[in-house]
């Protein structure tokens, strides 16, 4: 084994998404592919949850309503917790790994659910 972070599995994951129609049906797809899931309309509610709840891997929108944004977010969970995974979407700005903090992943709007959840279950090489 190489880095202990790296082959973490993945089983809870938070879904961040303002949009209710691409979340549930997110969430949906993520609970038939095996994962437990939490979800979260914006960056608040999904500090809140994760104030009470262990996950894996949050999946957040970049662009969201609220206090921050879908990349604050991602910076805030890598500070506190470096080995949870995250992946960001968006349909309007396109990252590169050089946008983005060491362990975050980018899979651009419309994704399809077959290569999300390919992204958890792939283990994050640093």
């Amino acid at each position: 084994m190489t880095n202990p972070t790296s082959s973490i599995q993945i089983h809870k994951v938070l879904v961040v998404e303002d949009e209710p129609i691409i979340r549930y049906a997110t969430v949906d797809a993520l609970e038939e592919a095996g994962f437990d899931v939490l979800e979260a309309g914006n960056a608040d509610e999904a500090f809140a949850l994760l104030a009470g709840n262990a996950v894996d891997a949050v999946f957040t929108d970049v662009n969201m309503p609220g206090s921050t944004d879908g990349l604050g977010l991602s910076d805030r969970i890598r500070a506190i917790s470096p080995t949870t995974r995250v992946i960001v979407t968006s349909g309007h700005v396109r990252l590169g790994r050089f946008d983005l903090a060491s362990g975050v992943s980018f899979i651009p709007k419309p994704y399809t659910y077959e290569a999300l959840i390919g992204m958890l279950r792939t283990p994050l090489h640093h």
